[in-house]
């Protein structure tokens, strides 16, 4: 019998069952960290975008808890500075998806499958996820084929995120933040869902401020309006996990989960594009 969408989210919510290995990017010519499953052959990946000044250490849960849910998940922990370009961000997400694809990962022979890989990001650096999927879905590309983009909190980048999203077809999931003042959703995470070529789906987030899915303590803190905040990180890893294991695997146990409002994270729009 199919599980309902709270049993679901409740399995979500907690660590898969795989044991998980931490790596570090920098050994292959790109600073960041990778979070890998101890083993597995044709594995589905993600690369996820930091936020504005945020190091990929604010994200390590959400990125471990992907990889106990048999998800390979990196970040580049480039174009950190106050001034980042945007367009490198999203080259850099890219070449991350290359990168893991192509070199050795773990000591158990890790391998990552070209055809099940997905882009995540958070603030700007949702932002830039939008960016890099528009850049690997243009006919001309050489780089990855990206199947599914999420996005928390996503903000808007030079180019615009809004521009770029029209060209993204593959199935988007984007989610906002209730109380957001750095990027509130109407300019941002709801202008890049209304945007977007392919299906698409836009929640909100309660009780969540901009940097509700960061973790521990940073000094951009001081700067931006916002903190850390359980309920927030929970739903996102099992809603990041859902939907990455339902578009890069193919499998429907979690569907039922996608389609319903949960707690603190109703639907605010769900389009599916005529064909």
């Amino acid at each position: 019998m199919a599980s309902k969408p709270k049993q679901l989210l409740t399995e979500l919510s907690h660590p898969g069952p795989h044991e998980v290995l931490r790596g570090n990017l920098a050994l292959v010519g790109l600073p960041g960290v990778v979070f890998t499953p101890r083993s597995g052959l044709g594995l589905p990946a993600i690369a996820f975008g930091h936020g504005w000044l945020q190091p990929t250490g604010s994200y390590r849960h959400l990125l471990r808890h992907l990889a106990s849910w048999g998800i390979v998940a990196a970040a580049p922990a480039t174009q950190r500075g106050p001034l980042p370009s945007h367009r490198l961000l999203a080259g850099d997400l890219l070449t991350t998806l290359d990168l893991i694809t192509t070199v050795r990962l773990g000591p158990d022979g890790i391998s990552v499958d070209p055809a099940k890989l997905g882009l995540a990001g958070h603030s700007t650096g949702g932002g830039s996820a939008v960016l890099a999927a528009a850049q690997a879905a243009a006919e001309d590309s050489d780089r990855p084929r990206v199947q599914a983009v999420a996005t928390i909190t996503p903000a808007q980048t030079l180019p615009p995120a809004t521009v770029s999203a029209r060209s993204v077809t593959v199935p988007g999931l984007h989610l906002a933040a209730g109380e957001d003042l750095v990027a509130p959703s109407a300019g941002h995470a709801e202008a890049i869902a209304d945007a977007w070529g392919g299906p698409v789906q836009l929640r909100t987030l309660g009780k969540s401020s901009h940097l509700g899915v960061t973790e521990g303590r940073h000094w951009s803190q001081l700067l931006l309006h916002g903190k850390p905040h359980r309920g927030t990180q929970q739903l996102t890893r099992a809603l990041f996990t859902a939907f990455f294991l339902t578009h890069l695997t193919g499998t429907t146990k979690y569907q039922s989960l996608l389609d319903s409002d949960v707690k603190r994270a109703p639907i605010e729009l769900q389009d599916e594009p005529a064909a």
